[in-house]
């Protein structure tokens, strides 16, 4: 089974449930932390890695011997990743989205095939946990080809935690595709009521289950549990703001350590996931 963890806004407690689950399972679990451009996962599992590796992209380079530019490749490009000024054809390596639709309509076989790095892939085990996370290289405007290759090491023979990246934007819906069930986590302020509605519309439309933990549920109202209610979507947990869990979390500390009596809550959840995810 999938289950991603995921909010519509930064700082809801994504991670810090992530890790709980993977912390509390009963059975062998594979943690993966999509979140690429700032993974944090490492910093509750502190896991030991054994397996880098630098993950790259392809992109074109011009070969200028071959090039009559013609400007097809220029012309499909909608990033603006390759110009031409006269019969002077430049590419700009860091605008490149990897969709190879230049090589396809180039006739002359005037592109070569060059790699970008974008990050690097890093794996180990915190403890009995099978971690994976990506860190994207700083500078890099795109995530996704990461995310992607940190979703490569799914071991389907494992309950698979994925932390996804904040928001609804197409980190957020490249990792929860495939997901058997998503957790979306979220606080009771306007704010959160807001994204969470955002969050939902997506998941919906990849008509994936999904249900809702209420992080520091007692500072807010009641509208995110209306909400909840009126779209039958199930409140999994709520979890209260208390200075214990405040103070854990500062010393890099996991819920579920700092509370005990939740590590059954999270070691229940995937079975309960998966009945409403048959259902």
């Amino acid at each position: 089974m999938q289950i991603a963890v995921a909010s519509g806004k930064g700082g809801t407690g994504k991670t810090t449930i992530a890790t709980s689950l993977a912390l509390s399972a009963d059975r062998e679990v594979q943690y993966l932390d999509c979140d690429v451009e700032e993974p944090n996962g490492h910093i509750f599992l502190k896991p030991e890695i054994s397996f880098s590796e630098i993950c790259t992209v392809l992109i074109p380079k011009v070969d200028e011997l071959r090039c009559t530019a013609c400007g097809k490749c220029r012309d499909i490009c909608r990033y603006n990743a390759i110009v031409q000024f006269g019969k002077s054809v430049m590419t700009f390596p860091e605008m490149c989205h990897s969709c190879l639709g230049c090589f396809r309509v180039c006739e002359d076989n005037a592109l070569i095939e060059d790699k970008r790095e974008i990050g690097v892939l890093e794996s180990g085990m915190a403890g009995a946990i099978h971690f994976v996370h990506g860190r994207v290289r700083i500078g890099e405007a795109m995530g996704v080809p990461l995310l992607k290759s940190v979703k490569k090491k799914a071991d389907p023979e494992k309950l698979i935690i994925i932390d996804s990246p904040p928001g609804t934007s197409c980190p957020f819906v490249e990792s929860i595709s495939g997901a058997d069930y998503v957790i979306l986590v979220t606080e009771p302020t306007p704010f959160g009521l807001h994204d969470l509605k955002l969050a939902v519309t997506v998941v919906k439309n990849f008509k994936i289950p999904c249900g809702v933990i209420i992080n520091r549920f007692d500072l807010g109202d009641h509208r995110v549990q209306h909400f909840c209610e009126d779209e039958k979507i199930p409140v999994l947990l709520e979890i209260p703001f208390q200075r214990r869990i405040a103070e854990g979390y500062a010393r890099g500390t996991n819920l579920v350590e700092t509370v005990p009596e939740l590590r059954k809550d999270f070691r229940d959840m995937p079975a309960k996931l998966s009945l409403q995810a048959v259902c």
